[in-house]
């Protein structure tokens, strides 16, 4: 069976990186989250003050320091999970809390990242068999993916699976605070010179606002089937 590879793209929050990485374990794929690469660009910044919600980002110190900035992923553990590592550092949940939320998307426009991170995504597709989600996976990491899903969600319904979410790993959070986070990196995502986020012209629409994690997953099941015949 021909390897193929699979791009998943969409809105923060509706849910990619949990569908991308199942499917890739159901067909056997490689998952990689392009998310968690610039979320842990985003840690760096923080933990070295070159971020901060009150001054935002330091490009210019940022941009000198990529070339000591390191990512990889572990292979998924006991929990089912691809971990995150920064320079040797499992950062997996450090990576998901509101502060890097709220200062990933100001990161993520600088094209000195986009460009770095891009590469290295690229540099994963080389052999095929690889699913992988972000914002610009379809547009720009691979633009000749064999299979391009675009998902999206209501700012609404995307706020509330994140408050689920972080409410389960014991962050205090209110759905007033992740939903005007969310419209802010929708709003971020959308209008950036560099790569924005948006669906590619041959990408397939998934609107999971009122489909369940099990429906999703038949949907694009039955989509890498038919695109695999």
């Amino acid at each position: 069976m021909k390897k193929i590879i699979i791009a998943i793209d969409g809105y923060s929050s509706s849910g990619k990186s949990t569908m991308a990485r199942d499917l890739a374990r159901r067909i056997g794929y490689v998952y990689v989250d392009s998310g968690a690469m610039y979320r842990a660009v985003t840690l760096y910044a923080i933990c070295h003050g070159m971020a901060t919600a009150e001054n935002g980002v330091d490009t210019a110190a940022l941009v000198k320091a990529l070339p000591d900035i390191h990512i990889s992923f572990t292979p998924a553990g006991s929990d089912g999970i691809q971990h995150t590592m920064l320079n040797g550092v499992d950062v997996e949940r450090e990576i998901r809390d509101m502060q890097v939320s709220s200062l990933v998307s100001p990161v993520a426009v600088i094209p000195e990242v986009r460009h770095r991170l891009t590469a290295l995504q690229q540099e994963y597709g080389k052999e095929k068999g690889i699913v992988m989600d972000g914002r610009d996976i379809g547009t720009t990491v691979f633009p000749d993916a064999e299979m391009k899903v675009f998902v999206n969600a209501s700012p609404e319904e995307r706020a509330r699976r994140r408050v689920k979410e972080l409410s389960a790993k014991g962050e205090n959070v209110t759905y007033d605070e992740v939903l005007e986070n969310i419209r802010e990196r929708d709003r971020i995502d959308t209008t950036r010179k560099e790569s924005p986020l948006r669906k590619a012209d041959d990408a397939v629409l998934l609107d999971n606002d009122n489909m369940t994690i099990e429906q999703q997953m038949d949907w694009l099941l039955k989509l890498y089937e038919d695109r695999d015949r």
